[in-house]
């Protein structure tokens, strides 16, 4: 057997295991609160080829700048401590503009036009991120 064959079944079920972890913790689940902090300790950014996690965590995006294919959708989750001020995802060019996110909301956004994307905070301006749809 050669050395790829061995290897091919273990890169499948590891990234199968990321997939589930990621599915399990952010499933069903397009806005509105999680269930704690303790979720967006989960190290998944890719949940799959179409649904991108951004973190929100010390005042910052986490990753500020992802590229997406057309017609992905992009999850923002707050990250941050209970108590910590809320945040928000908003475009530079006033494509969107989410709610105040507190600690342990989220809010999602489907991308299905090419570009490239700037967003904000708008209760914190030097927290910046960007999207590029290709």
């Amino acid at each position: 057997m050669s050395h790829r064959r061995r290897l091919d079944p273990l890169l499948a079920l590891a990234g199968g295991l990321a997939l589930w972890i990621g599915a399990a913790c952010f499933s069903e689940r397009a806005a509105g609160p999680a269930a704690g902090p303790a979720e967006c300790r989960v190290p998944v950014a890719l949940i799959d080829s179409t649904h991108v996690l951004v973190a929100i965590r010390d005042f910052a995006f986490h990753a500020d700048s992802i590229r997406i294919p057309v017609g992905a959708i992009v999850t923002w989750v707050n990250c941050e401590d209970p108590g910590t001020e809320p945040h928000t995802t908003t475009s530079d060019a006033a494509l969107w503009d989410s709610p105040d996110l507190a600690p342990g909301e989220r809010f999602s956004r489907a991308f299905t036009v090419a570009g490239v994307y700037p967003y904000h905070c708008t209760p914190h301006p030097f927290m910046h991120g960007k999207i590029v749809v290709q």
